[in-house]
């Protein structure tokens, strides 16, 4: 557990050192006055994505195979007892997570499942405070937390009609849903969803814990599949030895945990002290243990590396007795080992690239702008140091030449103006491809059109046209991209030619990441619908719903992100020509100025000249503080984290994944 906390302790302080190097940068670009709203806006949005990062660990299994057991073992052993709530039988019924936030209150919010039959999902939720039930967690002692936590497995029962209008599957035999009772009651979950919020040192890290139920509760909740379980930076999928991969394990592995993206994923093989029965010796329950290994790998199609047997309960009682061999026979610091050595160095990889990214491309545009500056201003000074001694017809031929270049540039500036306004109808019309009001009609329009089937294939078709428009929307998009592109170029390559503008062409924009995400959804939803049958029940029909309006949202929030994209790229490939036409005026109004009172009065030649020098050595200073900030950088980043701990059984896994 120390180790552990180190671990995310040092990746923490990382963290912070990058965000204290990129506030330095920006404080110093507001000082000297060289850097733009643009430049501050992304600055600001990296501090803010850097002081939030987060990383979460989602644990998903079947009940009974031990996972709350393994959370308590990892992450809790310090408290000398068990934290979640873990015996035979199903104790997590809800998905639950464990996070801290600075400045919070330790507190267990409770989401009563009854919210199911508004069709919200939870993430919307979580924006209303009354929505939930909060239960104060006074005392962080190991007993008060274990008797709040345990309300998280609070059930209660209803009847079957109440339980499929909450989204439930009911099977009278109880192997495709939840069966009746006696009495013709079904047990339920008493809670949708649950968040545990308390200052345990890994959570005051950006830690956050996901616990998940089983498969009958992650199918039930949409959200899980397409939103907390593909963004969960690693996932721990656990099976029992003592059971091997069930049908029900293997369809919540190849639904919910297979699919799309594979860093971080690791299989667990837990309750191997089952296999010390004290008939067998050591080399018996390796050689069984292996065994079992290769039969879930080659089941999971995955390699027998990526699989780790372990002993949560074992491994927990070692932490709390301090038992160091049963620590080793418990197999579970190797399953630590691997998970921090993947999901930290992968994470600060991720964060470093980022980080690098969105500095280097402020300092490159701050660069080019002193480099412009620097420019202009041995320009002037080679003019006037070439006026030394000269008559005033020499000055005065400067002076229209200078005017000259005046006018012939805001000859060009009205060529600018124009693409401006050109510029502003195209991002106009770009926006409102990409732009939520007509995501929200067809949304509704889909809804309706959803409502008023009966079978599963007007479901189908109302769902492909939703994804259609929507894809329609992004073609569109990408045509005016590309216009708008093209467009900047021209300008961007006449500016440079006409008046010696230092610009490189505009970076491109590609939407695919968005349509990548539209795809990830319809497949979603397509695995979802083609589990019903031709004629669509109630009961599936809601569920059908309820995962359509999670659908929704998440179309939502990838336009809402495609929105702010492309708000920021517009800015950004205007940004530099904007500053440069603004310094290359600037610089003309200054040299006319410097001219004309040479003309006046030649005494105060020397005196302009030695401004313009003591101008160039401020610049010159800029730069290489400018330099200096961007070493400061790269070397509070440090190199990639997985080039320097890539070793071991960590690799691996990584490798395997």
């Amino acid at each position: 557990m120390t180790e552990l906390i180190d671990q995310f302790s040092a990746y923490a302080g990382w963290r912070t050192a990058a965000a204290d190097s990129v506030a330095r940068l920006r404080a110093w670009l507001a000082r000297n006055e060289v850097g733009d709203v643009q430049s501050d806006l992304r600055l600001q949005y990296l501090l803010e994505r850097l002081r939030d990062d987060k990383l979460t660990v989602a644990f998903v299994a079947e009940f009974s195979r031990g996972k709350s057991e393994l959370i308590n073992a990892i992450f809790f052993a310090d408290y000398g007892d068990r934290i979640l709530p873990s015996s035979a039988g199903r104790t997590t019924m809800c998905p639950t997570e464990l996070q801290w936030r600075k400045g919070a209150q330790p507190e267990l919010r409770l989401l009563p499942i009854r919210t199911r039959a508004c069709q919200t999902p939870v993430s919307e939720l979580k924006r209303y405070a009354e929505e939930w039930q909060t239960v104060s967690l006074q005392s962080l002692d190991a007993g008060s937390l274990q008797a709040a936590l345990a309300r998280v497995g609070e059930t209660e029962r209803v009847t079957q009609d109440e339980a499929v209008r909450l989204g439930f599957a009911v099977d009278a035999g109880g192997d495709d849903g939840l069966k009746p009772g006696a009495d013709g009651l079904v047990e339920i979950p008493s809670w949708r969803h649950a968040v545990i919020q308390f200052p345990h040192p890994l959570l005051e890290q950006g830690l956050v814990v996901l616990d998940t139920p089983g498969l009958n509760a992650i199918g039930a909740e949409p959200e899980l599949t397409l939103s907390m379980l593909p963004s969960a930076h690693a996932v721990l999928f656990i099976l029992a030895a003592d059971t091997g991969v069930t049908q029900s394990d293997l369809t919540v592995w190849r639904s919910y945990v297979q699919g799309g993206s594979q860093r971080g994923r690791l299989v667990v093989l837990n309750k191997i002290d089952g296999l010390w029965d004290g008939l067998r010796d050591e080399a018996r329950i390796d050689a069984e243990i292996a065994r079992q290994v290769a039969s879930v790998a080659a089941t999971l199609e995955i390699g027998a590396e990526a699989v780790f047997p372990v002993s949560a309960q074992k491994g927990l009682v070692a932490r709390v007795t301090g038992d160091a061999p049963l620590l080793a026979r418990s197999r579970m610091p190797a399953l630590e080992q691997a998970l921090t050595g993947g999901l930290l160095p992968a994470k600060q990889d991720i964060v470093r690239e980022d980080t690098l990214a969105e500095t280097g491309e402020v300092m490159a545009q701050t660069r080019v702008l002193l480099e412009a500056r620097l420019a202009g201003l041995r320009e002037q000074l080679q003019e006037l140091t070439d006026l030394r001694g000269k008559n005033q017809s020499v000055i005065e031929y400067m002076m229209r030449k200078i005017r000259s270049e005046k006018d012939d540039f805001e000859q060009g500036l009205q060529k600018y103006y124009a693409v401006r306004s050109v510029f502003s109808e195209l991002t106009n019309s770009l926006l409102a491809n990409i732009g939520m009001d007509a995501l929200r009609d067809q949304t509704r329009r889909t809804r309706e059109a959803m409502l008023e089937s009966t079978f599963t294939k007007g479901l189908r078709d109302a769902m492909e046209g939703f994804f259609r428009h929507l894809r329609e929307n992004l073609l569109r998009s990408t045509a005016e991209i590309g216009e708008i592109s093209r467009m900047l170029d021209a300008m961007y390559k006449r500016f440079s030619v006409e008046h010696g503008l230092k610009l490189t062409p505009p970076e491109s924009f590609s939407t695919l990441r968005y349509e990548k995400e539209i795809d990830r959804l319809e497949a979603a939803f397509n695995r979802q619908l083609n589990t019903t049958l031709t004629l669509v029940t109630t009961e599936k029909h809601a569920l059908t719903q309820k995962f359509f309006e999670t659908v929704a949202v998440q179309a939502r929030r990838t336009f809402e992100v495609a929105n702010r994209d492309v708000e920021q790229w517009l800015r950004a490939v205007m940004s530099p020509l904007e500053t440069q036409v603004r310094e290359y005026q600037i610089q003309l109004k200054r040299r006319l100025e410097s001219v004309k009172r040479i003309h006046q009065a030649t005494d105060t030649l020397e005196d302009r000249v030695e401004e313009l020098k003591q101008g160039e050595d401020n610049v010159l200073a800029m730069l290489a503080q400018l330099d200096a900030l961007q070493r400061e950088i790269a070397e509070t980043l440090g190199p990639p984290a997985r080039g320097e701990r890539e070793s071991g059984r960590g690799a691996e896994v990584r490798a395997a994944a």
